[in-house]
């Protein structure tokens, strides 16, 4: 029975971030998509209504960045197979300490609507710096900018509740990311070389390794080249 694998992509960022993974040819591909929050909702609120978008019995999530951190609220309404996260953290714990300020001291509420017009600022937001000298290259990935969205997805980032980590989840991170520093990142952990990025950057490890990923039962790292 063919695997049913469901991709969600980073803050921001449209399906279009998984166009280098090859994976289709073994697993049944299914892409999710932002939608719109609802007023004042709660993260978990929309994971329940996201769960509503998966088809089929015990699914196989992979999200990246933000996207990371929503399948695993999903996978606390559903049952899945595996949850594997990219480029994203495990619990609050592993938050960088700007963004623990900003919980504090809900100074990401004040940041201008103005900033996500602007394509460069936005895309090393969301991206990281390792693409500062490709921004044209990679606008087109970063399609879903409604500022009424976005200050929801930022705000439930900073005030993510989660406090303990799931050991089941693969959790797969760049050791150059800049926007969640591998420094904070606390095991299981699979590190590649690679920034926040990796998802675009390092297709090729991915395509080799996911397969493998997603087949084992347990991570064995000795396995991943």
């Amino acid at each position: 029975m063919t695997e049913s694998v469901y991709l969600m992509p980073g803050m921001g960022a449209n399906p279009r971030i998984f166009e280098f993974l090859s994976l289709s040819e073994r697993y049944n591909i299914n892409f999710l998509t932002w939608i719109s929050p609802h007023k004042n909702e709660s993260l978990q609120d929309y994971a329940k209504r996201m769960c509503l978008r998966v088809k089929h019995q015990n699914p196989i999530l992979v999200g990246v960045s933000f996207g990371g951190i929503l399948v695993q609220e999903m996978a606390s309404h559903i049952q899945c197979n595996k949850v594997i996260i990219i480029s994203s953290i495990k619990s609050n714990q592993e938050m960088p300490n700007h963004m623990l300020l900003a919980k504090r001291t809900n100074a990401h509420r004040l940041l201008p609507i103005k900033w996500v017009k602007n394509l460069e600022t936005f895309a090393l937001f969301v991206l990281g710096n390792g693409i500062k000298h490709r921004v044209d290259h990679y606008k087109r990935y970063l399609s879903e900018r409604d500022p009424e969205y976005l200050n929801w997805a930022i705000d439930q980032l900073v005030k993510w509740s989660r406090k303990e980590a799931d050991k089941n989840i693969v959790h797969i991170h760049g050791k150059q990311d800049t926007i969640f520093p591998v420094k904070n990142i606390k095991n299981p952990l699979i590190k590649i070389d690679g920034d926040h990025a990796i998802i675009l950057t390092k297709s090729d490890w991915l395509n080799k390794n996911l397969p493998k990923i997603i087949t084992e039962n347990l991570v064995d790292k000795t396995f991943l080249k």
